[in-house]
């Protein structure tokens, strides 16, 4: 991944992943002998590990708890309400 890459993409990548990971641990507490489900949940851990990786990387932390470069970052994403943040709100998307 090149350190210019967008950031909006990386951050849908990683909401995907998020998702179909809290959707196969939903699946896999009913379907605890699924081998080819938990494969695939396994595989998708270590996806989003390495996009969440590459995130902090470039961008910044993600979530609280996670070690922050100086200056502190936090202050430098935009916030829940701000379009750069909710991909419904953008204009970009509209």
């Amino acid at each position: 991944m090149d350190a210019k890459m967008n950031k909006k993409e990386l951050l849908k990548e990683i909401t995907a992943v998020d998702f179909s990971l809290i959707d196969l641990h939903l699946y896999l507490n009913t379907h605890p002998t699924d081998r080819n489900a938990l494969k695939t949940y396994n595989s998708l851990v270590t996806k989003a590990r390495m996009l969440k990786q590459n995130y902090e990387r470039f961008f910044g932390p993600l979530s609280y708890g996670d070690y922050s470069q100086y200056p502190w970052q936090w202050i430098n994403e935009p916030w829940p309400w701000e379009c750069e943040a909710n991909f419904e709100l953008c204009e970009e998307e509209r």
